[in-house]
């Protein structure tokens, strides 16, 4: 990455829906408990809930997202609120913190397809914001390699076992979480602390 979290630029572009209308997004960026991890807690985020999207019905189940043989990918909804978190800031959190975007099918030390990067959306706005951004950070070289996250149209978000849940937060000092996930909740912190919910 060539620039800190906070110069990434705000996206040009942002969906335009009216104020108090909730709204969803669905993002895969590796391990889904670090995912959540950073979306829970950013102000006007009501949920964040684990969960497999972009495969069927019959293999949203986690031994068999795993085996990396099914089209899911381990990916978080999060349900927020226009009027005080924009669906462009959702997304760049995404690329800047969340994840990186450069990687293909894998995500640090998690390798597979489960664990590609995609923005699913709900629409086509939600479609043309994302391809800007992702036009937009490419034009600033913002990365030292090409963005490979793929926008697919969501068909269905599956919700991940009730134990995924809220999973870093509960693990706190599980290896995998302390290493993997809290870096990225301190890294939202450190660059973004305007966005973060007053609690």
């Amino acid at each position: 990455m060539n620039v800190t979290p906070e110069q990434f630029p705000d996206p040009a572009l942002d969906v335009t829906r009216a104020p108090g209308n909730e709204q969803v997004a669905v993002l895969a960026g590796g391990c889904f408990w670090c995912v959540e991890a950073v979306y829970k807690q950013l102000d006007g985020v009501s949920s964040v809930t684990s969960g497999y999207a972009g495969g069927t019905a019959d293999t949203a189940e986690y031994g068999t997202v795993c085996s990396g043989t099914t089209d899911h990918a381990e990916a978080v909804e999060v349900r927020f609120d226009p009027a005080r978190l924009g669906f462009g800031q959702i997304l760049k959190v995404f690329f800047s913190i969340a994840h990186d975007p450069t990687q293909k099918d894998r995500q640090g030390p998690d390798v597979g397809r489960q664990y590609r990067s995609a923005i699913f959306y709900f629409d086509d706005e939600q479609k043309r914001v994302a391809e800007a951004y992702i036009r937009q950070l490419d034009a600033a070289k913002v990365f030292d390699r090409p963005i490979v996250t793929e926008l697919v149209r969501l068909d269905r978000f599956y919700q991940a076992e009730a134990y995924h849940q809220d999973y870093a937060a509960r693990h706190p000092l599980e290896p995998y979480i302390f290493f993997n996930a809290r870096p990225k909740v301190e890294k939202v912190k450190k660059h973004f602390g305007e966005l973060l919910a007053r609690r």
